[in-house]
């Protein structure tokens, strides 16, 4: 019988039950764990609680994200198991799903699949990647498209700029190919943000928020960002690390930033950046001696669950509001008719508990709480904003703005 991770045991015991773990150590400061005969020499006597103290961090948060990556195994396990890449049915559904939540998703989502196909008997073609394969395989899958029959019937996806490029997605918008299904009614943490389309095309599921993580270590003499208007101040030139490979949170900061600051806020945010980082990177890099460290990351909400294991990090949700990348779900209307019970399912409570109780997505249906304990504003650019401009045109533009400033080629 497996044992229940705790404090007191060793490195070794711990790996022996979980080896899944070892990368976690690894990304973590453990650097010499990738050796063998360095691990060996200490994994037998070093304790958990030990090591949380050798590195300054906290040992209930380290504990956790160590119970995550057994959890995420487990579920990959399972999943693994089954093939997620089906092709043979008269319903399509595809998307990109946050890597956080891609694998509890898909193990509900084959529960539920198995269940409605055995009611309906429809057959359904699905094909859900990761998020971070992101514009590969929306060129490959999306891009190119000129007949709306050969959409999947329904797409879910993160981000502005597929939903609103005329190249892609975006064109059919306007046909009157899709249909919103999740309602009026709207999660209370949401509300008063008028985040549904008005036009009733577009289903919003839950949002990716972007908030702040403060390095106290290298902070100096710098005040405390409490706001965007805060960092694009002249103190804080190249002490920002910015998520540029996330693309869908990057392009709705960049298109954040311009509604309010227009251009020279663009060139401000460029000037800020002293790193380029994906947000996996982020929180690794704040523990590292060797390397130069930003006093601010902008991050997703979900790697601040890293982030709290860290001493000398703050996250802080600025007062002007978390930046919103809306998770977008695509429902063709002209087969909604046998479509619905799986719309319904994505935008159901149980993908919304997923997405926020396991991914730090807030959900927009109204029965999920989403456990916010403190006041939690949005930076949402609206949907006056969004159909007042070719938002595909203007995420190029703001993206070579940025990069002008940065002096990149």
């Amino acid at each position: 019988m497996t044992p229940q991770l705790n404090k007191d045991m060793t490195i070794k015991d711990v790996l022996n039950n979980w080896p899944e773990t070892l990368d976690v150590f690894i990304a973590n400061g453990f650097d010499n764990f990738r050796d063998d005969k360095q691990r060996n020499a200490v994994a037998p006597y070093l304790k958990l609680e030990r090591a949380a103290q050798m590195k300054n961090y906290d040992l209930d948060n380290f504990l956790t994200l160590l119970r995550d990556q057994i959890a995420l195994s487990s579920h990959q396990a399972d999943i693994t198991m089954k093939k997620t890449d089906h092709h043979d049915g008269d319903i399509r559904v595809a998307g990109l799903l946050p890597c956080p939540v891609r694998l509890p998703l898909l193990e509900s989502f084959d529960a539920f699949i198995e269940k409605f196909t055995a009611e309906s008997g429809h057959k359904v073609s699905y094909k859900l990647e990761a998020a971070s394969v992101g514009a590969d395989w929306i060129a490959d899958n999306i891009r190119g498209i000129e007949d709306p029959e050969k959409l999947p019937d329904i797409f879910v996806s993160a981000g502005f700029e597929t939903f609103f490029d005329h190249k892609t997605i975006g064109r059919f918008k306007n046909q009157g190919v899709f249909e919103d299904i999740s309602g009026e009614a709207v999660n209370p943490d949401f509300a008063g943000l008028d985040i549904r389309d008005p036009k009733g095309d577009y289903s919003i599921i839950a949002a990716v928020a972007a908030v702040f993580m403060i390095n106290h270590d290298v902070r100096g003499d710098l005040p405390i960002p409490r706001s965007w208007n805060d960092l694009l101040k002249p103190e804080f030139a190249q002490q920002v690390a910015l998520p540029v490979g996330d693309f869908d949170l990057f392009n709705a900061i960049l298109l954040a930033i311009h509604k309010e600051h227009g251009t020279e806020g663009i060139k401000k945010l460029g000037r800020c950046m002293l790193k380029s980082m994906h947000p996996s990177q982020m929180v690794k890099n704040a523990k590292r001696v060797s390397e130069a460290k930003p006093y601010v990351t902008i991050m997703p909400y979900f790697f601040t669950k890293m982030a709290r294991m860290v001493k000398g990090l703050e996250i802080i949700w600025p007062e002007d509001g978390a930046v919103v990348s809306p998770v977008f779900m695509l429902t063709k209307r002209s087969t909604l008719g046998k479509t619905r019970p799986i719309a319904d399912f994505f935008s159901g409570r149980d993908v919304g508990e997923i997405l926020s109780h396991k991914g730090l997505f807030p959900s927009l249906h109204p029965e999920v709480d989403n456990q916010f304990n403190f006041d939690h504003p949005w930076k949402w650019i609206g949907w006056d904003y969004i159909y007042q401009h070719d938002i595909g045109a203007l995420i190029h533009d703001t993206n070579k703005i940025f990069e002008d400033a940065l002096g990149i080629d």
